[in-house]
């Protein structure tokens, strides 16, 4: 289901790991959560998102990867339900946008930060690299996470325009991607190469939007 009473649930803005699998999903439980007179608000469902994604990072840290890296996948498809369900009952707000974005940064870093730690501590991984490049692997999976979302925010903060509309190069490193990234390396149990892969995505988009942005602005699409 992509719309409720004439309202569409999906953004246009989605991932392609959102388009193509997680809306198949979610759009499912929030018609289950409306026509049942479920009492969740959008607010309490990007709360339960958070707890999963901070569950998750939990599990990772124990090293259970496997059921971290599902619980990942199920934050991930749940985040997309508060937002939906604030479309279809008319309940979206600057604030509750607030909300979510802070919630879902902080369910990243909770992630991220469980995955680390169980890098640093897997010994296979201390045969071949040194402790100073284990951690330049989790700085720069950690900071670039957090980077992509900082762009397009302050793009709108700034520039005043969404760069979902302006720029033409695909999102390739949106947040849904990057979960399924921690998803898939969970079940192979893979941190180091999985916190690399996070890395280079999410530095590589950062690096293609200022270009893209510094384009647009030289050519006086943007002032």
């Amino acid at each position: 289901m992509k719309t409720y009473n004439g309202r569409i649930l999906v953004k246009s803005t989605d991932g392609p790991v959102s388009k193509y699998i997680n809306r198949k999903i979610s759009t499912r439980i929030t018609h289950i959560i409306i026509e049942h007179n479920i009492p969740l608000t959008p607010n309490q469902v990007s709360i339960i998102s958070f707890l999963l994604g901070v569950f998750s990072g939990v599990l990772f840290a124990l090293n259970n990867l496997i059921i971290g890296g599902i619980l990942v996948q199920i934050s991930s498809i749940i985040d997309g339900v508060d937002g939906e369900l604030a479309r279809a009952l008319n309940k979206t707000s600057k604030f509750g946008g607030f909300f979510d974005a802070v919630l879902d940064r902080l369910a990243d870093i909770s992630v991220i930060t469980g995955l680390s730690l169980v890098m640093l501590t897997y010994n296979g991984y201390w045969n071949v690299l040194s402790v100073q490049y284990l951690l330049l692997v989790i700085i720069f999976s950690l900071s670039g996470d957090i980077l992509v979302s900082y762009i397009h925010a302050r793009a709108e903060a700034s520039l005043g325009v969404s760069l979902h509309k302006i720029c033409r190069v695909p999102v390739f490193a949106s947040r849904d991607v990057r979960l399924f990234v921690l998803f898939i390396g969970g079940l192979l149990q893979r941190p180091l190469e999985t916190l690399i892969l996070i890395s280079i995505l999410s530095y590589t988009y950062v690096v293609v939007r200022l270009v893209e942005v510094s384009v647009l602005y030289r050519r006086g699409v943007l002032k």
